[in-house]
């Protein structure tokens, strides 16, 4: 029932505002199940894998797809999501948490900024031929690599590059994104469950909360202002990123002040 809660607030929240709701479910898991940052991380790339294919085809159903856009965002997003997932799996708890809050408070500027980046300059000129190639494959490439070492999908990165360098739609851009981060999350979640930090017990649940939760959360940012919804939800990530950052240099200084044990006695 928990692992269905925690999926549902997440696609609630994802739906309303256009986002994976990895960034929501990470810091639920830590506090709800007692996971470590890694094994939060690895579970929450597993389950947005198997609900980014519903959303995906949704949106493929209703035109909004740039298929060759996606798929050179998935190739280079699949060559560094492997990376991005050893990279976290190498990473202390407590830098991968601290990581983790900077990440969530980037997102939140992102959402915050969204007004405003239609009015950019170059946004009148998308990028076209090798420029635009580039472009893509440089987009997927970080995102894919954010994705395996967050445990996100990777639209927050993937999104804004679609819109503002190539000049795709906000819904074509999601749903583009949508369709390349399924292999290349897949990726990264393979990669995080050979490593033991997926907790498959709870996945199920997780999945059809989520999946239940965008639907309604997608249905529920037509009746509700935009402006408001993006200021609320950035209000709730800086307060989740500033927590995650103030546990992670706590976490820091506790290890810092631990006894080692070297051959049984304590070395203080």
């Amino acid at each position: 029932m928990t692992s269905l809660l925690i999926g549902l607030i997440a696609g609630i929240f994802g739906g309303l505002v256009g986002l994976g709701g990895g960034v929501i479910m990470i810091p639920l898991m830590v506090r709800c199940f007692k996971f470590n940052q890694h094994q939060a991380h690895g579970t929450s790339l597993m389950a947005l894998v198997f609900t980014g294919l519903s959303g995906a085809l949704t949106y493929y159903l209703n035109g909004s797809v740039d298929v060759v856009a996606a798929l050179l965002l998935a190739a280079a997003a699949i060559l560094t999501a492997r990376f991005g997932a050893l990279y976290a799996h190498a990473l202390p708890e407590w830098r991968l948490k601290r990581a983790f809050g900077f990440f969530m408070i980037f997102v939140s500027l992102l959402l915050l900024s969204k007004p405003y980046l239609a009015h950019l300059a170059f946004l009148s000129h998308p990028a076209t031929g090798w420029v635009k190639v580039l472009a893509l494959l440089a987009s997927g490439a970080l995102a894919g690599f954010l994705s395996g070492m967050m445990g996100v999908g990777g639209g927050s990165i993937m999104v804004p590059a679609l819109v503002l360098l190539v000049g795709l739609s906000q819904y074509s851009a999601q749903g583009s994104s949508l369709l390349a981060m399924v292999p290349a999350g897949s990726v990264g979640a393979y990669t995080h469950w050979r490593l033991g930090n997926v907790v498959t017990q709870v996945l199920p649940a997780l999945i059809i909360g989520i999946l239940v939760g965008t639907f309604l959360g997608g249905n529920l940012a037509h009746l509700l202002s935009e402006a408001n919804l993006r200021l609320i939800f950035a209000a709730v990530l800086i307060w989740l990123g500033s927590r995650d950052i103030r546990k992670a240099m706590r976490l820091k200084t506790s290890l810092a002040s631990t006894p080692v044990s070297v051959d049984g006695p304590i070395i203080s």
